[in-house]
């Protein structure tokens, strides 16, 4: 009898405790204050300028702590470091419940933004450690399905605890699901080696970047794009409808079937990016918003507008999870942390700055042309995916065999 034993074959199904779970507590708290930190702060004596500063703070944390939660999760290992993001978690949102007061509210909103980068990294980086390239976009593509869901569901947890305990509620749930969180860490993530080697071999963050420059001119522009898109529509979708006379409710009602629609296709995304690559998901992700966005400025009703945006969503969706499929796949073994923490980078900076280049071309033409040009964007990002970035599933593909089964 052969000694040999083989290792058991990969199954998804296998990170449903140790990935999705937690990614899904995780989402469920921050949708749940998110939506209620300007209220609360000023429940608390904030003025309405200082608590939208309070909402930006929390992106701005987590934009500063991307290149140092990559050199972190090295450190560290992935384990250990979810672990310390969601127990910073669990005490910021204490704190929010219990010092109301706006100038302690500022900097625990900055350190929630930091934990939310570490957090984020460390999954990645432990998807990918443990995830076969020919099932990673499914890995993936569920991460950021169970985001989505989280994120979907947590507003309305929090404004039922807002409406039963008071606004301070949403910031215990928060608390109670960043705890749950960390037990499930503990118990079920195994074990990942630091990566010393990153530091050691020469490979600290600048060096990283320089090795990998090409990656982040070609795929990491494709990926600003996208972000750029998607952090758009926030904007310009309320603010056309503002323009042809819809009111708020109407709004609300096209922002949640977009959603809806948003949050059906993450499966079927990773099938696709698995089976045929990733580009295939990729490409008409950003074609289809920037279609939708394109079609924006000639909507001049409630159904005109409802569709434009559904193409976007629709485009979204087949977009689920490929920004950190296509992080993954290009990731070196060694540095592995900070090529991700700059990668982060660049997409949290599409992220925060689509909202600010809609604003600026409004100032200076007009709410169209944000639109045009913001749709321009996802065009240009999908012909550099197109023809400038290399397919990684090609490029890194196994031997033919049979594959695992998920």
């Amino acid at each position: 009898m052969n000694g040999n034993v083989s290792p058991a074959p990969f199954r998804i199904r296998s990170l449903t405790v140790p990935v999705y779970l937690p990614t899904f507590l995780f989402a469920v708290g921050q949708g749940a204050v998110i939506p209620v930190m300007p209220l609360y702060a000023i429940e608390v004596g904030a003025s309405p300028a200082f608590a939208g500063f309070l909402v930006a703070l929390r992106g701005i944390g987590t934009m500063a702590f991307d290149i140092p939660a990559g050199i972190m999760v090295s450190r560290l290992g992935e384990r250990w470091a979810m672990l310390a993001a969601t127990a910073v978690l669990f005490l910021v949102a204490i704190g929010f419940a219990l010092v109301p007061s706006p100038l302690i509210l500022a900097p625990l909103a900055f350190l929630m933004g930091c934990t939310w980068a570490v957090w984020m990294l460390a999954r990645l980086s432990y998807a990918t450690e443990v995830s076969p390239l020919d099932q990673r976009g499914r890995v993936l593509s569920l991460i950021g399905g169970s985001n989505r869901i989280g994120n979907f569901a947590g507003p309305f947890l929090g404004a039922a605890g807002a409406a039963l305990l008071g606004t301070d509620a949403a910031f215990y749930l928060q608390a109670l699901l960043a705890l749950a969180a960390a037990i499930l860490i503990f118990a079920v993530v195994r074990e990942t080696p630091p990566d010393h080697g990153a530091a050691g071999a020469g490979h600290p963050v600048l060096g990283v970047l320089r090795e990998h420059a090409a990656v982040f001119a070609t795929a990491g522009l494709a990926s600003l794009a996208i972000q750029v898109l998607r952090s758009s529509r926030q904007a310009v979708i309320p603010l056309w409808g503002d323009r042809i006379g819809l009111d708020a409710a109407q709004v609300s009602v096209i922002f949640g079937l977009s959603s809806a629609l948003d949050m059906t296709l993450f499966y079927p995304v990773g099938i696709v990016m698995d089976r045929w690559g990733r580009k295939f998901a990729g490409v008409p992700c950003l074609l289809f918003m920037s279609a939708g966005m394109l079609l924006v400025p000639l909507s001049e009703s409630y159904l005109a507008l409802l569709l434009a945006s559904l193409l976007i969503s629709f485009g979204n969706g087949l977009g689920s999870g490929i920004n950190m499929t296509l992080g993954s796949d290009f990731s070196p073994a060694v540095g592995r942390g900070e090529f991700l923490g700059a990668w982060r980078l660049v997409t949290d900076l599409g992220t925060a700055g689509g909202p600010l280049l809609v604003s600026a071309i409004i100032g200076v033409s007009s709410l169209a042309a944000a639109a045009v040009a913001t749709g321009g964007i996802g065009l240009a990002g999908a012909a550099v995916l197109a023809f400038l970035v290399p397919e990684p599933l090609r490029r890194h593909r196994p031997a033919a065999g049979p594959a695992p089964g998920a």
